[in-house]
């Protein structure tokens, strides 16, 4: 097959610009290569065991900090490697990673028109008090950590006539915090470690109703850093610390700054009664598919 002189023209051109760009740079060091969740976690300066963040994007990501021995998960989690610096022994977390948070949300928007932008749908969930018994487990391809149930599927739980969409848009959101408080008890029983506070960072958080939820539904504070693209400071932590930049970790610590801070505001009795009712809605989830 021939290409066009104007096509061939164009790649000569490309290759000749890249060949320019790499010349540009070929004297300076990779000093550090990190992978996307654990820029994020350096990013926010989980660098002590027990430490915890969580992404919330497409779907959920959270890494504990388990210190320099790997904890091998018995709650369904995966252990990874945190970080490791120079010489020094490598760092370990544990890692739960979660299907379907952010994506809920664009599929509310997209599939059934309930909203016209992600952002709306804080405001139509704020049209009612609470959730009004409705569950919406998420399990459009299976259950992720701690289930591991690829036979699982999507259910919305506790419809009655009461139900309006500003209640499915609630439980929409609620489903991250759910799923969020799963991944934090199973993180807890593998490591022995109780979290004390989470750090979030992704596009979700910029959703003051969630977060407040999810602060709600855990019983610890949920912090959002000044920072908010905690992956790309995490890399660019890495390197700095590896040429010098920075001195050591404690610098990087003081360069942490918070946002907001939101603080349980359910009493016990009443999160738990949440929270048994969103296990019980899961359990319908399981076998769809046989």
């Amino acid at each position: 097959m021939e290409f066009p002189n104007t096509s061939a023209s164009n790649h000569f051109e490309q290759r000749s610009l890249w060949k320019r760009e790499i010349a540009n740079y070929k004297d300076v060091p990779i000093a550090g290569i990190l992978g996307d969740q654990q820029a994020g976690f350096d990013g926010q300066t989980c660098f002590e065991p027990g430490q915890a963040k969580n992404t919330y994007g497409t779907g959920c990501f959270l890494l504990m900090n388990t210190g320099a021995t790997p904890v091998l998960s018995k709650h369904g989690l995966l252990t990874t490697v945190a970080f490791k610096l120079g010489g020094q022994p490598a760092q370990y977390a544990l890692e739960g990673s979660i299907a379907i948070t952010g994506a809920l949300v664009q599929w509310m928007r997209d599939n059934l028109g309930l909203i016209e932008k992600s952002s709306d749908i804080e405001i139509l969930a704020r049209t009612v008090k609470d959730n009004g018994g409705v569950y919406f487990v998420p399990a459009f391809s299976g259950l992720y950590a701690p289930y591991w149930q690829s036979s699982a599927r999507g259910v919305i739980a506790g419809l009655t006539r009461y139900a309006n969409k500003g209640h499915i848009a609630r439980a929409v959101l609620e489903a991250t915090a759910y799923q969020t408080r799963e991944v934090v008890e199973a993180m807890e029983l593998d490591s022995g470690h109780k979290l004390e506070t989470l750090r979030t960072d992704g596009g979700m958080v910029g959703n003051d109703l969630l977060m407040q939820f999810q602060a709600d539904i855990l019983g610890r504070n949920v912090i959002r850093p000044l920072i908010q693209e905690t992956t790309a400071l995490g890399a660019s932590y890495a390197a700095g610390l590896a040429v010098g930049f920075y001195k050591d970790f404690g610098e990087l610590r003081d360069n942490w700054g918070v946002d907001n801070t939101w603080k349980p505001q359910l009493e016990d009795g009443a999160r738990q009664k949440l929270y048994s009712k969103w296990k019980k809605a899961v359990t319908r989830s399981f076998h769809w598919v046989e």
